[in-house]
């Protein structure tokens, strides 16, 4: 097992990349603790891990709010002792709203959710790193933190904060064994992109920009996510790691 006595969190675990993680890194050996605003979600993913016989406790956690993310570490360490991976995946998407009619608070919610949520996670879950001397950071930013013609003006920014953080906690914290890395997917069927996946016009702009010709499931997702909380990375940080069916060639 690539991740046995390991201990993870996952935000946003409830559902799509996020519940996908979760299962993939306990059937790895790791203990599980899933975040999701809505805690029926995190429940679910808890109960199928310990269905497959891994360990997990679910929480029901908003991002946005440092005490809820504060308190989400603790007690992942207080249950299972330590925290060596911390999947900063939970985000949100306003779609495709042009910038001169986009209202302030979706401004705000998405990035509250996206980027300041990842600043929140990184920032007390370093901590308890620290403490061993090691530790796997993974964010989820987007193809759209490279480009700004395939989504909406607040995802699109919040994504290109995300691949920033990643860079710079890799940097700081690099020298004291804190691996960080960002995935950069391109469309995944989610609950978050199925919406989305019912207008013709965008599924059609967004496959011809694809050279692989189609979307992505979670479950492609899940094994760079295996291998970057794994020890196999542990000469890898500071990564933007895109998985897009070669979407990014013509950005």
């Amino acid at each position: 097992m690539r991740l046995k006595d390991k201990v993870a969190i996952v935000t946003g675990g409830g559902s799509g990349i996020g519940r996908e993680a979760a299962l993939a890194f306990a059937r790895e050996g790791a203990k599980v603790v899933v975040a999701d605003i809505l805690p029926e979600r995190a429940e679910g993913t808890t109960a199928e891990i310990v269905k497959q016989g891994g360990e997990a406790m679910g929480l029901k956690v908003d991002v946005r709010q440092a005490e809820e993310v504060e308190k989400l570490v603790s007690e992942a360490v207080a249950r299972f002792g330590k925290l060596d991976i911390m999947y900063n995946n939970a985000g949100i998407f306003e779609g495709n709203v042009l910038v001169h009619i986009f209202p302030e608070e979706m401004w705000d919610a998405v990035m509250d959710t996206n980027a300041k949520g990842v600043f929140l996670g990184c920032k007390y879950a370093i901590p308890e790193m620290l403490k061993q001397g090691k530790g796997k950071i993974i964010n989820t930013a987007s193809v759209c933190g490279f480009g700004g013609r395939s989504a909406g003006t607040a995802y699109t920014a919040s994504k290109h904060a995300i691949i920033g953080i990643t860079r710079q906690v890799a940097a700081w914290y690099g020298p004291m064994g804190i691996n960080c890395n960002c995935i950069c997917p391109s469309l995944v069927r989610t609950t978050m992109t199925e919406e989305l996946l019912q207008v013709p016009e965008v599924v059609e702009r967004a496959l011809a920009a694809i050279p692989m010709g189609r979307f992505s499931d979670p479950e492609e997702i899940t094994p760079l996510l295996v291998y970057l909380a794994s020890d196999e990375s542990n000469y890898v940080t500071g990564a933007a790691v895109t998985i897009d069916g070669g979407w990014t060639v013509n950005i």
